[in-house]
């Protein structure tokens, strides 16, 4: 299968490439401590043009994407966006994404962004139930037309703002703007997949290198983007969920509060259910105590060695220096300092539960 190149592919030659989500992306350009470290302590910037953009549009754009995501989209406010989940009849995570309602100068109302490599997906899913439902909107995949650039780091702003005149000091979180960035007409939002203060930039991808170039600080590639999201305690869809191999909802997610249940959507009434009766089990932080790094898949036993759940994502934390993951395990192991074990290559080894973040930011 031919893999899908983002519009900075010629920018960055010489990084370490990888398959992610049918993209050809940068694993890392240097290495993904030094990447890692320079998001954490200044400011790095990443293609995430491997995200999905759909615009939605028309009379009943609202109604369409209220009743295709979890929160309440209805409380957005031009300029506002929000996370939510993408569930199935039975409250299942299909996906997780942002959603914003563009502000008054788009010819669009509502922009969601779905994960890499289900821009089809879910523009077809849009488009399927606005024909079922019998309303009035126009949904258009926008993916190959734009370039997304992250810019994240305690830095950012300042190193954005030598590129722009919009005030990004006035843009809480979660909000968005346009204006222009190096000279090029984007949608500059405060959202981010690191847990620093930043920014990500929406811009028509022949203009992406200009921007890119512009912005003068550490090229950062997935690898460090896992890590660092990872301290956060944030989500990877398809790891942390997948509608067959790992199906979860938000509530076992731990994503509960994206659910906006005075609303009408596709899941809402499994999950209503669920918010009621609880569920068995949840998305927890694990420390390794023991030498050893826990990966996906790794069974995680109580001390007796009987079978609790299994590690979704893990990593050596670059900010800690200490393993960390995360693992679904029964409700009753959600509390922090709850002993556990992780059985790396067959061997039990020392661990404990961790709220998220790992990291205070």
């Amino acid at each position: 299968m031919t893999l899908r190149r983002p519009p900075l592919a010629g920018v960055y030659e010489g990084a370490s490439l990888t398959d992610f989500g049918g993209w050809e992306m940068p694993v890392e350009f240097d290495s993904i401590r030094a990447e890692h470290t320079a998001v954490r302590e200044a400011v790095g910037k990443f293609d995430v043009s491997h995200m999905g953009q759909v615009t939605v549009s028309g009379p009943d754009a609202l109604e369409l994407t209220q009743r295709l995501t979890t929160n309440d989209v209805a409380e957005l406010a031009p300029g506002d966006a929000q996370y939510a989940g993408i569930t199935d009849e039975d409250g299942r995570l299909i996906d997780d994404t942002v959603v914003y309602r563009l502000p008054a100068v788009s010819d669009d109302d509502y922009l969601f962004v779905p994960n890499a490599g289900h821009d089809g997906e879910m523009t077809e899913r849009w488009a399927s139930h606005l024909d079922r439902w019998g309303l009035a909107a126009t949904v258009t995949n926008r993916t190959e037309e734009y370039a997304m650039i992250a810019v994240q780091g305690p830095d950012a702003e300042t190193l954005l703002g030598a590129e722009t005149a919009l005030a990004l000091g006035s843009l809480g979180r979660f909000e968005a703007a346009s204006g222009a960035v190096a000279g090029v007409d984007a949608l500059v939002a405060r959202t981010g997949y690191t847990g620093e203060a930043g920014f990500e930039i929406l811009c028509p991808a022949a203009d992406a290198a200009a921007v890119w170039t512009a912005l003068d600080c550490q090229p950062c590639g997935l690898g460090a983007r896992d890590t660092l999201r990872l301290e956060m305690g944030f989500l990877l869809s398809g790891e942390e969920f997948h509608q067959r191999d790992e199906p979860r909802t938000p509530y076992e997610a731990d994503i509960g509060w994206t659910v906006a249940l005075d609303t009408e959507f596709v899941g809402r009434d499994a999950l209503a259910a669920q918010a009621r009766d609880g569920v068995d089990e949840r998305l927890v932080g694990l420390e390794l105590l023991d030498r050893g790094v826990p990966r996906h898949g790794y069974a995680v036993t109580d001390t007796e060695g009987e079978a609790l759940g299994h590690v979704t994502s893990g990593t050596m934390s670059p900010t800690l220096g200490v393993p960390i993951a995360l693992a679904y395990l029964p409700t009753e192991y959600a509390e922090p300092e709850r002993s556990v074990e992780v059985v790396i290559r067959g061997e039990p080894k020392e661990a404990r539960t961790r709220a998220t973040p790992f990291i205070d930011r």
